[in-house]
């Protein structure tokens, strides 16, 4: 049996409840998450021992002895991705494949010294949106897309990630710049693409995340995301444990993470376009 750390901000959260049985589940049994740290309780919830107790899963008292005592790694804190830097830092040094839960990086900056480390120290490393791995998608053409666009609930800050995701993953990692509109209540951020491709992402109070794609020599798909995304997601991160390949490109991660840095920065001058660093 193959023993998973959790390397967290604090555990009682969202992510880390619902991972152990779906991972346990996808596997067979094969993979359990067996340790766990937190750098510290969550405000609102179960103390880190506690929710350890309650999950039978050993709570150890550094990031070291996590990295130590697992076969394979997940660094979590999906709503705190400026902790990831310090979160990072030794899972990403010790060879053994890790998981980065959503968002990856704050900024293009440390998303580029996350990867260096892994790369210096062979360490396989993905992270993504679970929306990517959306049934829905399968059937969706790559090529010859010229327009997406895609609505989702949500705050920017953390659920952008989602819709960009998607974006990504059908469109290619060539982004060149955004833009900023929408209103206060109901943003949204264009984004465009090589080649005059465009894309623009929605984020309205509750709703179910759905995508249209347009096709330059004609033709349109849309579709409303009902599928079960989670378990798709997590039987892919149980197939790179096992493999060691990531599902996910770098470079696109990459883009991902500077879409959303940069949208922040947009939001400052809205209606303007703001050109990306590329390269």
């Amino acid at each position: 049996m193959k023993k998973i750390g959790f390397i967290d901000y604090y555990l009682d959260e969202w992510h880390a409840n619902k991972y152990p049985d779906w991972i346990k589940e996808a596997s067979g049994g094969e993979m359990i998450v067996a340790y766990a740290y937190g750098k510290r309780d969550a405000d609102n919830g179960l103390d880190n021992a506690t929710w350890c107790r309650e999950k039978g899963i050993q709570l150890l008292d550094s990031i070291e002895s996590v990295v130590e005592a697992s076969d394979y790694l997940i660094v979590l804190s999906p709503d705190h991705p400026e902790q990831h830097e310090e979160l990072c830092r030794l899972p990403l040094q010790s060879g053994k494949p890790t998981y980065v839960d959503k968002t990856f990086a704050p900024d293009r900056a440390t998303a580029e010294r996350l990867f260096q480390w892994a790369a210096e120290s062979g360490t396989p490393l993905f992270s993504s949106s679970a929306l990517r791995f959306a049934a829905e998608a399968d059937t969706v053409r790559r090529e010859g897309i010229d327009t997406i666009v895609t609505l989702g609930p949500g705050q920017y800050a953390n659920y952008s990630i989602h819709q960009v995701e998607q974006i990504v993953a059908l469109m290619g990692s060539e982004a060149e710049r955004v833009m900023w509109t929408g209103t206060e209540a109901t943003p949204a951020l264009h984004i465009g693409f090589s080649r005059g491709r465009f894309a623009t992402i929605h984020h309205f109070h509750d709703c179910a995340f759905q995508t249209s794609v347009n096709y330059a020599a004609g033709g349109s798909i849309s579709y409303k995301i009902e599928s079960n995304f989670f378990g798709s997601f997590i039987s892919s991160m149980v197939a790179f444990f096992r493999s060691g390949q990531p599902p996910v490109p770098q470079e696109e991660t990459l883009t991902i993470i500077t879409v959303i840095e940069y949208g922040h920065k947009a939001m400052k001058t809205p209606h303007q376009w703001l050109e990306l660093p590329r390269g």
